[in-house]
């Protein structure tokens, strides 16, 4: 059986057991304690399938004088699609615009802030070691440290060849006990959907927020499987976008149930090698930037919820500058929310209200916080998708790709 099939039926029956459970404390409480462990299991071997494919990818990009080439052109490239998503939303959500949400009123709770000044300071501890014995949510320290390993590696080749050898081997076993983790995660969906659907339902009886989510669900879907598709016509030779989107649609299915970009990466490690033979050292190097800079979905998500709840505040219309103000601080917020796989399109709305709304506005996210789970899983859906899109597109633009035939898609 294929793995987005698995993905698929795990998701439909977690689905349909969620919807006919009861929602009361003790469910909740415990598909909430699940969820935890099928997102601990499907991160479990991230870390270092991802240090050591990154450190692989470094050296032999190095040794080829690609690598910096290839991080301008992924940057590039990030940069024109969080500037592309992030206004295309903020126009969407404009002139479809939701109706208001009433206004409930909360106690002030101390403001969520991102705190980019101590994830950079995370990024270079006392000792360099210590990021590989993190929780694991945080992966940039790790991009840096590996980084770091695959410049060492060119340093004199007469002394790093052994090493070479052995994190090349590292890299290739790890990744077979990362795709051993893929192929059970249909049994994880089936909790996360389960989660997913219990909290759907309830938020279904409400209606409150029923324009939104409709509004974020369409766009999305037109997004990814529509207009992105479109840009790859500008590749040549031709390529079948359905083809592509076909491959990385078990990815689709993961991010958005799981709202966990970390939990997705193993998925499109396997897509990007096993279906399109994507080459390593371009595949590593494009994940690991796109999850830890490609975040517009994610902040798409929360300038679109931002709108609403300046709307829900004030019958004043929103005028033009104060769109475009609110799309350049999503814009800038983009790139700093590596720091939060799981929950990023809600520390993007809470950031957007701590800089946009001022000190009376600075706790109005907590307006979205039943929403919060729709939120996240429809920014990590498009995040997703678009790393998935980006790292093919990189690899076949560069040459480092070798086409494999649709029946051996997995």
């Amino acid at each position: 059986m294929k793995v987005w099939v698995k993905l698929l039926v795990g998701c439909v029956l977690g689905m349909g057991i969620g919807f006919f459970l009861p929602n009361t404390e003790t469910v909740f409480g415990a598909l909430e304690w699940l969820q935890k462990l099928a997102l601990g299991i499907g991160r479990y071997a991230v870390i270092p399938v991802l240090v050591f494919s990154l450190t692989v990818a470094v050296y032999e990009l190095r040794m080829d004088d690609q690598f910096w080439p290839m991080v301008l052109k992924n940057f590039v490239l990030i940069v024109a699609a969080s500037f592309f998503v992030i206004f295309t939303g903020i126009i969407v959500t404009s002139i479809f615009s939701p109706e208001r949400i009433p206004i409930e009123t909360f106690e002030q709770m101390e403001a969520i802030g991102l705190n980019p000044g101590n994830n950079v300071l995370e990024l270079f501890p006392s000792n360099m070691l210590s990021v590989l014995t993190g929780s694991g949510i945080y992966l940039f320290p790790v991009c840096v440290f590996a980084f770091f390993l695959g410049m060492g590696l060119n340093y004199d080749r007469n002394y790093s060849k052994p090493v070479i050898s052995l994190v090349d081997s590292l890299s290739r076993i790890f990744y077979h006990i990362a795709s051993f983790f893929s192929e059970i995660l249909g049994f994880m969906l089936i909790v996360l959907a389960a989660f997913w659907a219990v909290q759907f339902g309830e938020l279904l009886q409400a209606k409150v927020f029923r324009d939104l989510i409709i509004l974020l669900g369409v766009f999305s879907i037109i997004l990814c499987f529509g207009i992105l598709p479109l840009f790859l016509y500008l590749l040549k030779p031709k390529v079948n976008p359905w083809r592509i989107l076909y491959g990385f649609l078990g990815s689709a299915i993961a991010a958005f149930f799981s709202g966990d970009i970390n939990f997705s990466i193993p998925v499109l490690q396997r897509y990007s090698k096993e279906n399109f033979g994507i080459r390593r050292r371009s595949s590593a190097l494009s994940l690991s930037l796109f999850a830890t800079f490609c975040r517009c979905g994610s902040a798409m998500v929360a300038a679109a919820a931002f709108i609403v709840i300046i709307k829900s505040y004030s019958y004043l219309r929103i005028g033009t500058l104060d769109l475009f103000t609110i799309g350049f601080y999503a814009f800038l917020i983009s790139f700093v929310l590596a720091r939060h796989p799981g929950e990023g399109a809600f520390m993007a709305l809470a950031a957007l209200c701590l800089i946009y709304g001022g000190g009376e506005h600075k706790a109005a996210y907590l307006i979205m916080k039943p929403i919060a789970f729709y939120l996240i899983a429809i920014g990590t859906f498009i995040d997703v998708m678009l790393n998935a899109f980006g790292t093919y597109v990189l690899a076949r633009t560069n040459g480092f790709i070798e086409e494999k035939n649709l029946v051996h898609f997995i």
